[in-house]
């Protein structure tokens, strides 16, 4: 098991899910609302579970390989990504499933969640798989995936501030606690 792999999957499934969305009829709207319900969900969790386990990993992978402005980069990109995706999501007017507006804010949602995929794909995932062992890449697999399985049922979707959340993980690298005077990166190490 390799979570650069559990991930490319879970953005499989996100791409047939929003398409299963575009193939069904406007009119039924209990299949809208149980997929989008569903993939509303999956979408918060994934991105929950990657900033839990897998973007602290890609910072200290970065700062082994002496690429941590790259890497640092890619994470403020990646949640701010995280941001727009769940503004997306919130954006879908509830009441209004089949409609018009409805298939507008998904396919908005779909828009932000598909770039997103693309730069993770062809620059985290790429880097992590350089950098990281194959022994890393299992473990964080088990931790992703016992993550994502714990917390199947959704989690409380909360945006974060990019320059916050890359200050707290580095911190939490080098073992001092969130807000202490170690304030930095990880270049010093």
């Amino acid at each position: 098991m390799d979570i650069t792999q559990l991930i490319l999957d879970d953005h499989h499934e996100q791409r047939r899910l929003f398409a299963i969305l575009e193939q069904v009829s406007p009119t039924d709207t209990a299949t809208l609302t149980a997929v989008w319900t569903r993939l509303a969900t999956f979408l918060e969790v994934h991105a929950a579970a990657e900033e839990a386990i897998f973007y602290p990993e890609l910072l200290q992978a970065g700062q082994r390989a002496g690429r941590l402005g790259r890497t640092e980069e890619e994470t403020l990109d990646a949640i701010g990504d995280h941001n727009e995706i769940r503004d997306a999501i919130a954006a879908v007017p509830a009441g209004d499933v089949g409609s018009g507006a409805w298939f507008t804010a998904v396919a908005a949602a779909n828009a932000a969640n598909s770039d997103h995929m693309a730069e993770e794909e062809r620059e985290g995932l790429t880097d992590f798989r350089r950098e990281a062992s194959l022994q890393l890449r299992h473990d964080l697999a088990v931790s992703f995936i016992a993550f994502e399985a714990r917390n199947v049922a959704g989690v409380e979707p909360a945006d974060q501030d990019p320059q916050a959340y890359v200050q707290r993980a580095e911190a939490e690298a080098r073992g001092l606690a969130p807000g202490s005077l170690g304030i930095g990166s990880l270049k010093g190490l």
